[in-house]
């Protein structure tokens, strides 16, 4: 008997999937990641395409999406607003009636939200969020397996949060509603949490002081003080954030073997310190190449569903 296709399913942002469906992302991550370090060839998604939309720079996003489509066998079509009808004025909803009939997956780097979610309406594909303005859900996939590589379950445990209120802080606060921890958030008075975004609730904190934040966390986590979208504001922001710096001080209001993550690129001595970036406590490595492996996983889960092996 033939197979039956998976559901339709797109990942916008975290909370479109249930905590079983993380959860499963997570575990094929470490076993698609296992046979990756054997140099075990795994092509299940062989004679698969993926067209890859980018409006907003990407170095880890484009490496880790196009290399792991091509380690399962698929190709990739690069598509950016200046070589394609994007930048001209096409609709987006013209755009993705095209693109999801030549390809079997769509990832989409953009401004807002709300032109991802116009796409996959009218896609017959799925769709994935690899960074908007609000969400970026496939880095913190990538945060979430590496704490668990290195401490196990996140249930139960405490994310300090410092500095900007931006598009990886909500899909932190997002995860946590979902798998059970909390965030303990600290942003500089101007840049505080749209409620909008994250409803207030027992999933996280706010804290003014950023050392109270990080005070018994098990994971420290920060970003570059200025987003993409926001250069003009480098220099405002640059002296608004001064006080919300991760540095080794900040690190020991946190629980002892407390990890520390960043997204990357991080400018040193800005948002983090050299010392903590680099020091011990430190996993920003592992968690970027671990974009690679949960990113395999996603795909993997969208085209195949629990169909693997």
């Amino acid at each position: 008997m033939p197979k039956s296709a998976p559901v339709l399913r797109h990942f916008l942002q975290f909370s479109d999937f249930t905590r079983e469906q993380i959860e499963h992302v997570i575990e094929r991550a470490r076993i698609i990641k296992e046979r990756f370090k054997r140099y075990q060839t795994y092509q299940p998604l062989m004679d698969r395409t993926m067209a890859m939309v980018f409006e907003k720079a990407s170095t880890r996003t484009r490496v880790s999406f196009e290399a792991g489509m091509y380690q399962l066998g698929g190709s990739v079509i690069h598509l950016t607003t200046g070589d394609s009808q994007l930048g001209r004025a096409e609709p987006i909803e013209d755009t993705a009636r095209v693109i999801s009939r030549m390809v079997d997956l769509v990832m989409i780097r953009t401004f807002e939200q709300t032109k991802i979610e116009r796409f996959a309406r009218h896609s017959r594909v799925p769709v994935i969020n690899g960074l908007t303005n609000e969400y970026h859900p496939c880095q913190i996939l990538a945060d979430i397996f590496t704490f668990t590589e290195h401490r196990g379950s996140i249930s139960g445990r405490t994310v300090a949060w410092i500095g900007d209120a931006n598009n990886v802080a909500y899909t932190w606060l997002q995860a946590a509603q979902l798998l059970g921890f909390t965030v303990h958030v600290s942003t500089p008075p101007g840049y505080r949490i749209d409620t909008r975004l994250a409803p207030p609730g027992s999933h996280y904190q706010v804290f003014d002081a950023p050392a109270e934040a990080a005070r018994g966390a098990d994971l420290v986590t920060t970003d570059v003080w200025t987003s993409m979208g926001y250069e003009a504001e480098n220099e405002q922001r640059r002296q608004a954030f001064a006080p919300w710096r991760v540095d080794q001080r900040l690190m020991d209001n946190a629980q002892p073997d407390a990890l520390f993550m960043h997204c990357l690129p991080a400018h040193r001595d800005e948002e983090v310190s050299a010392d903590v970036i680099d020091g011990a406590q430190s996993v920003v490595w592992d968690e970027a190449e671990n974009r690679l492996h949960v990113q395999k996983a996603l795909m993997e889960y969208l085209l195949l569903g629990n169909d693997v092996q």
